[in-house]
């Protein structure tokens, strides 16, 4: 095993309260893709610029190798001094680094160069320091949230860039993908210390489980141990109780240990008040179009969105996602084309920029709308102090100003504001940022089991394969030029779908190059065209489909009866049985019909 190039031992940290870090420790070796988890306000970032050398622990032992080079991603870089951001990122070369990693990086990160860092976004000004730490390739790269700001191309960009590079690397991400992509051992941060597996952050949450099962058997060993022990001192023998100082002594040990035992951190408990359920149809799109100047944003496109639907929108920064969800809730007009609203809509909106935030506003203030200390939850009444501890805030935070929260609580605070609302259609702009992987599972379930409709924008692969049941990109995802399909599932869905279109696009090219004779119309063309078959599948498959979805309401209206499994087992299983196969007959319909439309949109467009 390679000596640690940078290692952090029993390292000790509080600001005032209850300890921050309490002995947790970090080990770097040479070719370590470490990922680092835990709990919004555990310490992570803390304990990452200890590692930086910008935050000095109280006490433990803090060991970098010499002539190791260590890199850490700003959140919010210094720009002071600096022209361009050219000149920003080559400033952290180190001599005989390669200039042109610079220009490499910058230009995959969506940058030429010349920008003034003095305009940047908050996303830009992130690319630009991402550009800057990994130019020189140094030996230790400490990276805090790369994803966020990133779009899917930039972030699929990033994992096979970190997978190849020659540093050691420690990453924080809310990611899941990314982490199981990049990572082969994980540091897991939790009450102050910190445990490391050996393994990449796919086998985390297994490991995590085994831990806290593990101290809890361990705790209520310990529990059981101090019952016979006070069993022992109630009743044993008095001379022999007077003389065992010892026994004595390792009984006031435990009964201070299990009394001192802090727990794991609670998981946010909330779920979404219930509104007036929406009309069917709750939204209706026909032909839309939108333009800025001579850049199409949006070509003709039509979507009908019904009730229970979960629809994820993806593409590259910039492609138009912000403007296409504007539209389609009624924010923003198109220029062509008509967008419908169903009837009793009820919206809530989680914005990625947080604009809804004043800093100055206290959490209790947020919450409450400045109406006392009192909100009405699902047509009951809470005090606010106790509707903030489901989402993890102490009641001493209810007076704090909502600039003293870390991205995650805000992210937090901003959920439990909007899940105390009625709503039945959920409007999510890139929901994930800044959460915990415990808050991001909730809010999974949250998207995934909410009884309306829900509309999100996101870059994280994982949390729309788990939660939309289709997903809007561009029809062009490398080139954005207006036109959006909409693709049935979730992102790796997509991506399949995308493949078979490929595929079907390859052999129409392949069929055009054949000899003219084989491909003349009556014209005397060479056009390609659908075949009988496949006209016939694309005009007859949504007939079938329609079909399909009454069988399967007619078993649901069916099996909707409490009593009928009682009344008649067999009969509900045929049922389940029978439904089973007309949605999976169902879905195999949308896909064909889907790769069909997509074939006809090639070759007519």
């Amino acid at each position: 095993m390679a000596p640690p190039i940078l290692k952090l031992d029993d390292i000790f940290l509080s600001f005032g309260g209850a300890p921050l870090l309490a002995g947790a420790g970090l080990q770097i070796e040479p070719g370590d893709k470490i990922c680092l988890v835990g709990r919004n306000g555990s310490g992570k970032s803390t304990l990452l610029k200890i590692a930086a050398g910008l935050v000095e622990a109280q006490s433990g032992e803090v060991f970098r190798h010499p002539s190791s080079t260590v890199r850490y991603l700003e959140q919010a870089p210094d720009f002071a001094g600096f022209n361009t951001v050219q000149a920003y990122a080559e400033a952290g070369l180190g001599p005989g680094d390669d200039p042109y990693r610079v220009t490499y990086l910058l230009s995959h990160l969506g940058l030429s160069g010349d920008e003034d860092p003095r305009m940047l976004s908050g996303g830009e000004s992130r690319r630009a320091a991402l550009a800057r730490v990994m130019a020189p390739e140094p030996d230790i790269l400490l990276l805090d949230e790369p994803t966020n700001h990133l779009d899917l191309p930039t972030i699929e960009w990033l994992e096979g860039e970190l997978q190849k590079t020659r540093s050691a690397l420690v990453l924080i991400s809310h990611d899941r993908r990314f982490l199981e992509k990049v990572s082969t051992a994980t540091v897991w941060l939790d009450r102050g210390t910190s445990r490391r597996l050996d393994r990449g952050f796919a086998h985390f949450e297994a490991w995590r489980d085994q831990v806290l099962e593990a101290e809890e058997l361990e705790q209520h060993k310990l529990g059981k141990s101090i019952e016979r022990e006070e069993h022992w001192l109630r009743y044993g023998v008095t001379a022999r109780r007077k003389r065992n100082m010892r026994r004595l002594g390792e009984l006031q040990t435990m009964r201070s240990n299990y009394r001192g035992h802090k727990g794991p951190q609670g998981t946010v408990q909330a779920t979404v008040s219930d509104a007036q359920e929406s009309g069917k149809l709750v939204i209706e799109a026909d032909k839309i179009t939108k333009s800025f100047g001579e850049r199409a944003i949006v070509t003709p496109f039509s979507i009908r969105v019904h009730r229970g639907d979960c629809i994820g929108l993806v593409g590259p920064n910039g492609a138009g996602k912000t403007t296409l969800l504007k539209m389609l809730t009624g924010q923003l007009s198109p220029d062509s084309g008509i967008v419908k609203l169903g009837t009793n809509l009820e919206i809530a909106t989680l914005d990625q920029k947080r604009e809804d935030l004043d800093p100055e506003d206290t959490l209790a203030n947020y919450l409450t709308d400045g109406r006392g200390e009192n909100l009405l939850v699902n047509g009951e009444q809470r005090h606010v102090t106790g509707y903030m501890k489901e989402f993890l805030f102490q009641p001493e935070q209810a007076r704090t100003p909502i600039r003293n929260l870390s991205g995650g609580e805000r992210a937090r605070l901003m959920l439990a504001r909007i899940l105390s609302r009625p709503t039945n259609l959920l409007i999510l702009d890139e929901p994930t940022n800044d959460l915990d992987i415990e808050t991001l599972d909730l809010l999974q379930e949250i998207v995934a089991g909410f009884p309306g409709t829900v509309i999100l924008v996101s870059h994280d692969r994982d949390f729309l394969d788990r939660t939309v049941t289709s997903t809007i990109a561009p029809a062009v995802p490398d080139a954005p030029d207006g036109r959006w399909i909409e693709y049935a599932g979730g992102y790796s869905d997509m991506l399949v779908q995308r493949r078979g279109a490929l595929e079907e696009r390859k052999k129409a090219e392949k069929a055009a190059e054949k000899p003219k004779t084989q491909q003349a119309t009556a014209s005397g063309s060479s056009k390609v065209k659908l075949s009988f078959k496949q006209k016939f599948a694309l005009e007859n498959l949504p007939k079938e489909m329609a079909k399909a979805e009454a069988e399967i309401a007619k078993r649901e209206q069916v099996m909707a009866d409490p009593n009928l499994f009682t009344r008649d087992p067999a009969a509900f299983n045929r049922l389940a049985g029978e439904m089973e196969k007309l949605r999976a007959r169902l879905t195999d319909m949308e896909e064909e019909w889907l790769e069909l439309e997509m074939l006809r949109e090639e070759l007519e467009g």
